[in-house]
């Protein structure tokens, strides 16, 4: 994902503005893998492969973010970890 799509992005479910870009591998503008956060309704939405994972609850693969989550749970702010609804680890 390239970094300035955070500038036009807002949540999916509340559409809230603007959302918080956590990076965690990255190279020059591109976010190979990261997370969207929601400050409104604390939902994080994985970047994986460089692509942002904006479903709405009803259609997330609910395991594969619980997976990410665990993979980076200690690179994470702890609001994203503890309070990423809809699913905690």
């Amino acid at each position: 994902m390239n970094k300035k799509m955070i500038e036009i992005l807002a949540c999916p479910i509340d559409k809230h503005f603007p959302l918080e870009l956590f990076e965690l591998v990255s190279k020059g503008e591109v976010v190979s893998e990261g997370i969207i956060f929601c400050t409104k309704c604390s939902r994080f939405y994985p970047i994986i492969d460089e692509i942002p994972d904006m479903l709405p609850d009803e259609l997330r693969d609910k395991n594969q973010h619980i997976e990410f989550l665990k993979k980076y749970k200690d690179d994470l702010p702890s609001k994203i970890v503890n309070e990423g609804l809809p699913w905690h680890l």
